[in-house]
């Protein structure tokens, strides 16, 4: 099919929508023809095209690194803007200000009704800790449950299961959205599983909606809701070649049900090119936070060995100035 489009009056004008949808043709008069079928004055043909618009393919902020922490957890960060919290794979941990412990749980499953045995990025509101916990296995989740703690115990009050039936796979990561009133989980594991969002409802836990990535990253491990985007860490640099993984930012089509993945930052400044995993904004300190880990061979998500000079897996949170 071929479409004529010119710019002579009573023709038809196209012309680009700079806020969300790309290209919109508008019909001005006379009639636009689709082989036969006829398209009125009052009728548009919207065409979502986000490459058209800078301020959706372009990254949002700047990121310059101030300081690198080590930590005692590989999985998840979060803060509050007065504390940090770290989490492993089977442990929380509670940092001040100043990075000091001053809490720990290294046995935050008591309490649960299915079996699980780990914990991926988190995030915190009002004062308690969002995880997405599950049983996981050389690659395989199972159990997956969003599971709610108190931020000052560091011990589970509630949990919620997951809709199996969404085809969510595994949980790599867990966010709130406050402005939509969601929680949101990611899938590390690939193929359909890694291609959406999963959103459920703050309050009830009752699943809401999924909402299809495009493009999809690959291995996603960690998501953080921030100023009226969601953020995703991608493990999709090979560790082996000294590949550096990413960050993506994504963008809500109207609609909801998918959205746009914009390259937002390549981190090719860590230690050493290991696992990228949980990301947390302060904007208390207007900082980012990025916990990578090196050192340690993964093979299915799960450590194999070391890499040479290392004889133990470091996890370290990275520190950005936002701009």
């Amino acid at each position: 099919m071929v479409l004529n489009i010119s710019n002579d009056t009573g023709d038809v004008i196209m012309r680009k929508n700079l806020v969300l949808r790309g290209v919109t043709v508008l019909a001005l008069s006379g009639c636009l023809l689709f082989g036969c079928a006829a398209v009125s004055a009052e009728e548009t043909v919207t065409f979502s095209r986000p490459e058209t618009d800078e301020e959706v393919m372009l990254p949002k902020f700047t990121y310059d690194r101030d300081k690198i922490v080590e930590v005692g957890g590989r999985q998840g960060i979060t803060t509050d803007g007065e504390n940090y919290y770290v989490s492993g794979s089977t442990v929380l941990i509670k940092y001040d200000k100043d990075w000091n412990e001053i809490a720990r749980n290294e046995k935050p499953f008591e309490g649960y009704k299915q079996e699980v045995n780990h914990i991926g990025d988190i995030d915190i509101f009002n004062n308690e800790l969002y995880l997405g916990t599950e049983y996981f296995m050389d690659g395989v989740g199972k159990n997956i449950q969003i599971a709610v703690y108190d931020a000052d115990t560091l011990t589970m009050k509630r949990t919620f299961p997951f809709e199996a039936s969404t085809g969510q796979l595994e949980c790599s990561g867990i966010t709130v959205n406050p402005d939509d009133k969601v929680v949101c989980m990611v899938s590390w594991v690939g193929e359909e599983s890694g291609r959406y969002l999963y959103e459920y409802d703050l309050e009830t836990g009752a699943f809401k909606r999924k909402v299809h990535l495009q493009p999809a990253p690959q291995w996603v491990q960690g998501v953080v809701y921030y100023d009226g985007n969601y953020y995703l860490t991608a493990d999709d640099g090979t560790a082996d070649d000294s590949e550096a993984d990413h960050m993506y930012r994504v963008t809500m089509a109207e609609d909801g049900n998918y959205a746009t993945c914009t390259l937002e930052r390549t981190f090719d400044d860590v230690t050493f090119q290991g696992e990228i995993e949980g990301l947390a904004f302060d904007p208390a300190h207007e900082q980012f936070l990025l916990l990578y880990n090196r050192g340690s061979r993964i093979v299915l998500g799960m450590v194999k060995g070391f890499y040479d000079g290392y004889d133990r897996e470091i996890s370290e949170v990275f520190v950005y100035n936002v701009k």
